[in-house]
């Protein structure tokens, strides 16, 4: 492609950013002319100032380019003949649409000077993806569980951390992950032989290979997490540094997201800016969901996580210690069918099922991989015997 070619695509790509943003912008300043409620009104007004700041990055670019910076054209005819929830519909249509054009010019841009541009507005956008604004009533954090239409769009680009009852939760899992797997080797393996001794080698190699993978895994994964957390703050330090007035900004809005009036978090966010570190550590926290203590130690999680699973998987061998042949399958599938049931009661101190539907979910799982698993082993005996 030759040089001229590839300027004209550059700048009809960003002059397409452009009115893009600028389209979403009135979109929100029609939802804010209609809007009652002035605590509803004052945060559609401030979100449509957030998307004018980002047409603005892209007129700015153009003119850095020493290219045309004529304003796009939107069609603001058809927009006003929106009704107020066509309106709130189009902007969710609007913030789909856009989510995929910035996704598709991060494969193509190699230009750092425009994809820190996209990483802004992705920062942006993560701000308000938490708010329904479709209610009745002024903005409110979406309920646990439900993931709001702009969340599950731009929350797809982000990371937070997930806690899942911190040591107790990982302990529970590490018992259910050994004690599932081990049982369902036992169980093939009986199938296969009536030797108790090779069930018992088999399972207990089994439990050791299960408890150091886990260990492995553990420590790889909250030393990644970790590293990701780190990654993501210094990107926060960086945007803070390059533009601390427009950080500023978007940490009143989320305030006032909150439910803080203007003024308010004007002045919370104002106090919060004047510690750089308290700044950084607010908005790392209220943006990107990281805090000082999200982060995880590696080796603690290994040990949970190891210990635990040999716990959990040396519970369906203990019968074939002291007792051999069918006697000691079947004792063992009584074992761990109760070991089963008891983890799963134990899950419901981390979740909100009730302990008896958590006992017996973990039960009727535990007993099915005991049947499937026996029935292979004893298929493999009928096949290699």
């Amino acid at each position: 492609m030759s040089r001229d070619k590839e300027t004209r695509l550059l700048e009809r790509t960003i002059k397409e950013s452009w009115r893009r943003e600028l389209e979403a912008a009135k979109l929100y300043r029609l939802c804010a002319s209609r809007e009652s409620d002035a605590h509803r009104r004052s945060v559609f007004l401030r979100l449509a100032e957030l998307e004018s700041t980002h047409a603005k990055w892209w007129q700015e670019k153009l003119r850095e380019l020493g290219m045309a910076v004529e304003a796009p054209t939107v069609d603001e005819t058809s927009l006003n003949q929106l009704s107020q929830k066509e309106a709130l519909d189009r902007i969710e249509a609007v913030e789909r649409s856009n989510a995929d054009w910035y996704r598709s010019l991060r494969q193509v841009l190699e230009d750092e000077s425009l994809t820190s541009i996209i990483d802004r507005i992705d920062a942006d956008e993560a701000t308000h993806a938490d708010f329904d604004f479709s209610a009745e009533a002024r903005p409110e954090p979406v309920p646990k569980g439900r993931k709001h239409r702009l969340q599950s769009l731009w929350g797809e680009e982000r990371w937070h951390r997930q806690h899942t009852g911190g040591w107790v939760g990982d302990a529970i899992y590490g018992v259910n992950d050994g004690l599932g797997a081990i049982f369902g080797i036992i169980a093939g393996v009986a199938g296969y032989t009536d030797s108790s001794q090779t069930v018992l080698v088999s399972g207990f190699f089994g439990a050791l290979a299960s408890t150091l993978s886990m260990a492995a895994g553990a420590w790889l994964a909250t030393k990644s997490e970790n590293e990701l957390m780190e990654t993501e703050i210094a990107h926060e330090r960086q945007e803070i540094e390059a533009d601390k007035e427009h950080e500023l900004e978007e940490l009143a809005l989320l305030y006032e997201l909150k439910g803080f009036s203007g003024q308010e978090a004007k002045a919370v966010a104002t106090r919060i800016a004047s510690n750089p570190d308290q700044f950084l550590q607010t908005m790392a926290q209220e943006e990107l969901g990281i805090h000082e203590t999200s982060t995880g130690n590696p080796w603690k999680s290994a040990v949970f996580g190891g210990i635990s699973t040999f716990v959990g998987a040396i519970i369906p061998l203990i019968p074939f210690f002291f007792l051999t042949g069918f006697v000691a399958m079947v004792v063992a599938a009584i074992v761990s069918l109760a070991a089963h049931f008891a983890v799963g009661a134990a899950k419901s101190l981390i979740t909100v099922r009730s302990w008896w539907a958590s006992g017996l979910e973990m039960t009727v799982v535990g007993l099915l991989v005991g049947i499937v698993s026996y029935g292979l082993g004893m298929l493999g005996s009928m096949v290699l015997g």
